[in-house]
């Protein structure tokens, strides 16, 4: 297992509350203004990172309108759109880069991006960013892969359609590269994606598998996913973010709001912070509460001499007299003495 990673001087790890990352993606809509107020509300959402996409429609695809680079997937949120179009529209202009890293770093937000080909790593580079996340239709480029790894930053990989296999030479060709620091995420990569898809139990296993840290890049609705993802051990989770999903933005309809964004960074928070560790017996909060178990108390007056009964002693609240379990070991017995009603029962009054 990894020891803990640190990017941009936060640690992430099992001991560490959860890395949450906003993912801006293209919905500023081509407005900077509108960037860097997606900035400004992550901040104040209290997530720990903002995270960019750095490539341009040449660098993705081919300027072609027909065929194989028109999508036609009726299910797809840009159905009718050619790739090329889309990612016109959905790119972070470059020289936009180093302005919105500007305005993160002002607020306490580490800032990184996703590049898409190496001459988006070179680029990313200058701007000195402390690590690089490797989208899910990515995560089999290995030549990316290997100049990223080569910076010798920690790399954040999407894990969306990727078989074991294909993972396995994924991490192995990142560390040969020189990746020292690998977190993988969890990732269904349907646009939005459902509970049903998440399949988190494959946290667990893949970080033993591959002997890493792991998270979730989710594309759920809401938060619960994200919440249960914690317990199964994700250190990171990655949610596309926007100021308002009714502004639009290519993926403003499965990205949070402001306020779902603040909701997941305290819950996940609260979900880190109940795992604790494996534990039998009353913690030192419950002490005060063993009073309020019941015990054997005496019911009625009692003579000297009288025999107890299930008439005059019973299991009651508060707890302290003999535990419930000694009941039929007492019945039957002689008082020693006089026992007013309400007494707590002791092996010293028979």
């Amino acid at each position: 297992m990894t020891n803990t990673i640190n990017i941009g001087g936060r640690l992430i790890g099992k001991g560490q509350k959860p890395f949450i990352i906003a993912e801006m993606s293209g919905n500023h809509n081509q407005s900077l203004e509108k960037a860097l107020k997606i900035v400004e509300a992550a901040a104040e959402a209290g997530v720990d990172a903002l995270k960019l996409q750095t490539y341009t429609a040449d660098t993705m695809t081919l300027d072609i309108n027909e065929g194989e680079f028109f999508i036609n997937n009726p299910d797809s949120l840009w159905k009718g759109k050619s790739y090329y179009d889309l990612y016109k529209d959905a790119y972070t202009p470059w020289e936009w880069h180093e302005p919105i890293f500007n305005r993160c770093h002002e607020l306490g937000l580490i800032a990184f991006s996703s590049p898409f080909d190496e001459t988006a790593v070179d680029f990313l580079e200058d701007l000195n960013v402390p690590c690089y996340k490797i989208a899910s239709f990515e995560n089999t480029d290995i030549p990316l892969i290997e100049r990223a790894a080569a910076t010798g930053k920690p790399l954040i990989i999407s894990t969306g359609m990727a078989t074991v296999a294909e993972l396995d030479e994924t991490v192995r060709s990142a560390r040969n590269a020189g990746c020292k620091d690998i977190i993988l995420l969890k990732c269904t990569s349907t646009y939005p994606a459902t509970p049903e898809n998440s399949h988190l139990l494959t946290l667990p296993h893949m970080r033993e598998l591959f002997q890493c840290e792991v998270g979730l890049s989710d594309h759920t609705m809401g938060i619960g996913v994200g919440v249960a993802s914690v317990v199964l051990g994700a250190t990171v989770i990655e949610k596309h973010f926007t100021t308002s999903r009714a502004e639009g933005g290519t993926d403003a309809a499965f990205s949070m709001e402001p306020e779902e964004m603040k909701a997941l960074v305290t819950e996940t928070e609260k979900a880190w912070r109940s795992l604790g560790s494996i534990r039998y017996g009353p913690t030192i909060a419950e002490q005060p509460s063993l009073k309020d178990r019941r015990s054997l108390y005496v019911v009625q007056d009692i003579r000297s001499g009288e025999v107890l009964t299930k008439e005059n002693i019973r299991a009651i609240r508060p707890g302290f007299g003999l535990s419930p379990k000694h009941l039929i070991n007492v019945l039957g017995k002689k008082a020693k003495r006089d026992v007013k009603k309400g007494t707590p029962l002791s092996w010293e009054l028979l």
